[in-house]
């Protein structure tokens, strides 16, 4: 696929796309085929760090431990030290809405073991858990800052039941440039984590949060 005919369908988005009174998310839409999820390795779980941002702050969330507090505290959003796991251990709700709120969650690498058994249960069927994957379990004395400013770029992909796939790659009032760049982006990375390459994706589309989806072609 060519960066040409992304944009060419995003030209046709606009002009099907009636104008709102927000800024709509931009979703890249991919219908799979010829993929057995009972396979571990037909499976898809992996982290793509775009180009461009996706047009909104993406919010972090820190699980720490005494050591990187003050780190923490200087650059997420929010951030959850060890001395109070006792009490989100004990408030179900507490821990439900923190899941919710945040789109990141990092953690320190030697308190993860309890973060799991604190966490796990309500960040995991999110998909929310501090993952290795992503950069997102680091050591004491790290400097958060680089990571802060990758994750505003980062998008996870999964697909482990369902043919459909649909993330976020913008916003409607990003350049076309740029949305074209994170498409094509998510596309090269896709069909070298899938087992047949192109042959195990049937179909694209993109589309806003109200519009109706286009065919990339």
């Amino acid at each position: 696929m060519e960066k040409d005919t992304i944009l060419k369908s995003l030209d046709e988005l606009r002009k099907e796309s009636k104008q709102r009174k927000f800024a709509q998310s931009a979703d890249l839409i991919v219908n799979l085929q010829d993929l057995d999820f009972k396979k571990p390795t037909d499976q898809l779980d992996f982290f793509i760090t775009l180009n461009h941002g996706l047009g909104k702050k993406m919010t972090v969330c820190s699980i720490t431990g005494p050591e990187m507090t003050d780190e923490s505290k200087r650059v997420c959003d929010f951030i959850v030290e060890q001395l109070e796991f006792d009490a989100y251990a004990a408030d179900k709700k507490k821990v439900k809405r923190l899941a919710r709120k945040y789109d990141f969650f990092i953690a320190q690498a030697n308190i993860m073991p309890k973060v799991a058994q604190v966490f796990g249960r309500y960040l995991g069927p999110k998909n929310k858990m501090p993952n290795p994957k992503a950069g997102a379990v680091f050591p004491p004395k790290t400097n958060l800052q680089p990571l802060y400013d990758k994750l505003q770029k980062t998008i996870r992909i999964v697909a482990k039941k369902s043919f459909v796939l649909q993330v976020m790659i913008g916003k409607e009032n990003q350049p076309d440039a740029e949305l074209a760049d994170n498409i094509y982006t998510v596309y090269d990375q896709l069909i070298h984590h899938l087992p047949k390459e192109k042959n195990n994706i049937k179909s694209m589309y993109i589309k806003f949060t109200m519009s109706k989806p286009v065919k990339l072609t």
